[in-house]
């Protein structure tokens, strides 16, 4: 390739990528901001949890319409990650019960999620699509342990928000079809991808009326040098969780990269500790993974 095909392709990259966000900022100023494919189901569920009103009675109702999805739930329900005592449950009703609202969202989302992926529109972005799920079960899985070990913040929205973590690329991903000079360069792809699922991500989390907790770990888990008041919080526990999972098989990275990274502090969580932790919750984190199949 010479020098003028190359700053060619550059060129072409860099409008691709800007024609990109501009449809991109467009739709999150007119909060257009939901993913395709998302099944009726997942809405439902979240709505219904969004509303304190809600019974358990009126959740297995929405559950129990989706056999698939009503499956899945009694599996998470009887993994090694929910079932301490080791007492199998049959009965959606009480399989709800013993996961608990935040643990039924997420096997909604996870559900939603395998929907999206298996979607023949998004074919071409597979692999993609595949690596940023296994990402997110690290990161929901280590983000429910840490948030258990080193703080007051219950677990579960933990593992929700790092399920949850990476929906702004999921939604990036997604628009592959309408902008296929851009998704032909890598790197440029990338450079979007970096700049703005965070910004994206807190815009699906707004639209879908999630806690504000959960909205600000979404939107700010990129800001390494963030401070604030008081004890450490969701936003946290993300940001240290998203690293941990990044150099899941590298500490010696990991203590490299941590290093800045105000989160940790917060978490007094030094190298050996956050090594100590990955080491320690190696089979409640692969349990955690397994739940979410």
């Amino acid at each position: 390739m010479n020098a003028n095909t190359a700053q060619s392709q550059t060129a072409e990259g860099n409008n691709a990528a800007f024609e990109f966000v501009k449809a991109l900022a467009f739709e999150l100023s007119s909060g257009k901001i939901d993913l395709p494919s998302f099944p009726d189901v997942a809405v439902r569920v979240r709505r219904a949890l969004a509303d304190d009103r809600t019974t358990v009675e009126q959740v297995t109702r929405i559950v129990g319409s989706e056999p698939a999805l009503a499956a899945r739930l009694l599996k998470m329900s009887n993994s090694a990650m929910l079932n301490r005592s080791g007492k199998q449950v049959t009965d959606l009703k009480a399989a709800i019960a013993r996961m608990g609202y935040n643990m039924v969202r997420s096997a909604a989302i996870s559900f939603a999620m395998a929907q999206i992926r298996a979607s023949a529109n998004l074919k071409a972005v597979e692999k993609p699509l595949k690596d940023l799920w296994q990402q997110s079960t690290y990161v929901a899985a280590l983000s429910y342990v840490v948030a258990k070990k080193q703080t007051r913040i219950n677990p579960d929205e933990a593992f929700l928000a790092g399920l949850l973590h990476g929906i702004g690329k999921l939604y990036i991903l997604s628009r592959h079809e309408r902008h296929p000079v851009l998704f032909a360069d890598e790197e440029a792809l990338a450079q979007v991808i970096r700049d703005w699922h965070a910004n994206v991500g807190k815009a699906i989390m707004e639209n879908w009326e999630m806690a504000e907790s959960l909205v600000n770990a979404i939107g700010d888990q990129e800001d390494i040098e963030r401070e604030h008041e008081g004890s450490a919080d969701l936003t946290d526990v993300v940001i240290c969780a998203n690293m941990m999972a990044a150099y899941y098989e590298q500490p010696a990275d990991l203590e490299l990269n941590m290093q800045g990274v105000n989160a940790f502090g917060k978490l007094s969580l030094d190298a050996a500790s956050t090594t100590a932790i990955i080491a320690e919750c190696g089979e409640e984190i692969a349990a955690l993974r397994e739940a979410l199949g």
